[in-house]
């Protein structure tokens, strides 16, 4: 028996990076799986690599229409929906505040807080009566840059501070009916978050940055010897939306590596 045996579960923003990493491991662990994806390529790389056995869906998480729909289509299949995992993302490229040009400023922040926050609070909204029925749960994606500067630019940041706020209260508001945590993960190798179009980022992702100076320079700050894989995060997103977890209910875990233990006095070594 897997962990999620009989656990039926959406993640969205599943087509690439840490969603697609969460997708795979979900799917290992013996979930009835559903993830949903606004890149038609993605989508369609999905249906390739998943088959018939995972529900894919095409949609965007900021219109309610596209999850509506959705949510009919996963109780179609499947009859109920009892765990919801928010992957979905994008990055704002790192820009400082002061090199945004002024008339920029609102759309940047529309664009990134609308997938960023405004898709988790809209999906928690829609799916709430299904997963009150099974007492299920919703886990969403915070980060450290949460925690502390330096991990995103300001709107980034911004955003998934709101991100973990809205899981503490969305914790208290559905208490004893549905179960809302978090992750806020650092690093991730390969991943694909992708900057806003109102920067003329739109093409661009993280993963850009070569992968050797960002591993180099992330390994000096961190514990441990590697950059995580999004299938690395998976098993804390898995248990936190599993029936298991009856204890660790409005608290974002913070997967860090060690990052907020870094050296300060003593020489780094190795």
């Amino acid at each position: 028996m897997t962990l999620l045996d009989d656990h039926v579960v959406l993640i969205t923003g599943a087509g690439s990076g840490l969603g697609l990493g969460l997708a795979r491991h979900f799917n290992e662990q013996g979930a009835k799986l559903a993830v949903f994806e606004i890149s038609e390529p993605k989508v369609a790389g999905l249906r390739e690599e998943f088959g018939d056995d995972v529900l894919v869906l095409q949609g965007d998480v900021t219109q309610v229409a596209d999850l509506e729909a959705a949510r009919q289509a996963v109780l179609e299949r499947y009859g109920r929906v009892d765990a919801l995992v928010g992957a979905q993302g994008i990055f704002d490229g790192m820009v400082p505040l002061m090199e945004v040009p002024v008339d920029q400023v609102e759309k940047v922040f529309d664009e990134v807080m609308h997938v960023d926050v405004l898709g988790y609070i809209l999906s928690a909204r829609i799916f709430f009566e299904d997963f009150a029925k099974t007492n299920g749960a919703i886990v969403f994606t915070s980060s450290t840059a949460a925690y502390a500067a330096d991990g995103g630019g300001l709107f980034y940041t911004a955003a998934k501070g709101a991100v973990r706020s809205v899981i503490n209260q969305l914790a208290f508001e559905f208490r004893r009916k549905v179960r809302v945590s978090g992750v806020a993960p650092s690093g991730i190798a390969g991943s694909q978050l992708q900057g806003p179009a109102a920067l003329g980022l739109q093409d661009q992702k993280q993963s850009d940055i070569p992968a050797d100076a960002f591993e180099n320079n992330f390994l000096k700050l961190t514990l441990v010897n590697s950059l995580p894989t999004p299938e690395e995060y998976a098993p804390l997103y898995a248990y936190l939306a599993s029936r298991t977890n009856t204890t660790t209910i409005g608290q974002t875990i913070i997967a860090d590596q060690g990052l907020f233990n870094r050296n300060v006095i003593t020489p780094t070594e190795g």
